[in-house]
C-alpha cells in the first residue's frame, strides 16, 4: 500500500498537460481502443447486442442495394 503523500507526489509530477517532449505511442493507443471496445461490447445486455446485430445486417442489405 502506498503511503499517503508519496503516491500523490509521484503522480502529480508525471501527469497533466501532455506535450513535455513525450512522444505518443500509437501502438498503445490502438491497443487501448480495441480493449475499450471489447469491454464495452462484453458489458452490453443481450437485447442490445441482438438489436445492434440486426441494425448492422439491415445496413449491409441497404448498402448492397445502393451499390
Amino acid at each position: 500500500m502506498v503511503e499517503y503523500g508519496n503516491g500523490v507526489s509521484q503522480v502529480a509530477g508525471r501527469s497533466g498537460g501532455g506535450g513535455g517532449g513525450q512522444s505518443m505511442d500509437a501502438g498503445a493507443a490502438i491497443a487501448q481502443a480495441v480493449n475499450d471496445s471489447i469491454h464495452t461490447i462484453s458489458a452490453m445486455p443481450p437485447g442490445a447486442l441482438v438489436l445492434g446485430f440486426v441494425i448492422i445486417v439491415v445496413g449491409f442489405f441497404l448498402l448492397k442495394r445502393a451499390f
